[in-house]
């Protein structure tokens, strides 16, 4: 009775390893950099990203040299005056912080517009992926440069380039 549940046991394991799940690695930061479009995107909102810190800067700016203002005439201004300079003051301090937030929030304009320009390009590589994952039989693909646990992976199950020549970008 032994031998006979050892051999099930047996066979089943056996059976188990005959269908051995495949895996696939994939380096985004890889991928997209080997992409024109998102090198242009990238320059877009940096260049965007440029124009609305040069705002919120000037705006800083505005609210610093109201304060120094304010310091030097200090001892000329009546209570009334110094409280209306102190209110405009901090409006303007306030006005900054509300821009910055509005450009650079998480929900703020850089956000959106970095998720509207990026979005087709990550939906290409998605379905690239997908097709090459389901045209191999791949169980799990796993981003490289993402998950920071991978230790060390061969680069013969690294389909990145495969994903490239996909898309049209030969590697």
């Amino acid at each position: 009775m032994k031998k006979i549940i050892a051999l099930c046991s047996l066979m089943l394991l056996c059976s188990f390893a005959g269908r051995a799940q495949k895996f696939a690695l994939i380096d985004m930061e890889y991928i997209m950099k080997n992409i024109p479009a998102y090198e242009m995107t990238n320059e877009q909102l940096s260049q965007q990203s440029k124009r609305w810190q040069n705002e919120v800067e000037a705006l800083q700016q505005e609210a610093q040299n109201m304060y120094k203002t304010y310091q030097s005439d200090l001892v000329f201004l009546s209570a009334e005056m110094k409280t209306k300079r102190e209110e405009a003051i901090v409006k303007k301090e306030q006005e900054a912080q509300e821009l910055k937030r509005k450009y650079f929030g998480p929900e703020g304009e850089l956000f959106k517009k970095r998720e509207s320009l990026m979005k087709p390009v990550q939906d290409e590589i998605y379905t690239a992926i997908k097709e090459i994952s389901e045209a191999n039989n791949y169980m799990m693909v796993l981003d490289r440069a993402s998950d920071m646990s991978i230790i060390f992976a061969s680069p013969k199950i690294d389909i990145s380039n495969e994903v490239l020549r996909k898309l049209g970008y030969s590697k």
